[in-house]
């Protein structure tokens, strides 16, 4: 997979939680994911489509980073995840999509955005609707880890 789609991914996810959560992570060491099984408690998952290529973006909390960016961004610390945590979820992965899109878009790749999905639960999965590699790459924070996978089909 080319590298020009993975980047602005972990740029605009480290963007968002900084500006939007005051939330500093440190990206670890990426890696091909062979399962489907997401790590951690709370997934958002986007598909995105273009003349390109189409693809597909994930970012998946644990659970007590997810709560501690509740708390950040928006005051309230529910005790476990609940319909606000995934609404937030939800709302982070089309913002990350977005940063990632525009900067992709600078680039000369342009792509549209489906509507995320939000899935949680303890060993809950990810399906990624294309063909190519997942790229997974984890983060750390002070509060718990986040992860991202991005799969792109192959150009055409």
């Amino acid at each position: 997979m080319n590298v020009e789609y993975v980047n602005p991914f972990l740029s605009s996810l480290v963007n968002v939680l900084s500006t939007m959560a005051n939330t500093n992570i440190v990206p670890g060491q990426p890696r091909i994911k062979k399962d489907e099984v997401a790590r951690g408690d709370v997934s958002g998952l986007i598909g995105m489509i273009g003349p390109q290529t189409k693809g597909s973006f994930s970012v998946t909390f644990e659970e007590s980073l997810a709560l501690e960016i509740m708390f950040r961004m928006l005051g309230e610390r529910p005790k476990s995840i609940n319909e606000e945590v995934t609404d937030m979820v939800g709302e982070i992965t089309n913002m990350v999509t977005g940063g990632a899109k525009r900067i992709l878009g600078e680039k000369g790749y342009e792509f549209s955005m489906a509507t995320p999905v939000v899935v949680s639960g303890k060993a809950h999965t990810i399906t990624h609707k294309c063909d190519g590699p997942k790229i997974l790459m984890p983060f750390d924070s002070d509060f718990g880890k986040v992860h991202i996978e991005v799969s792109f089909d192959n150009q055409k």
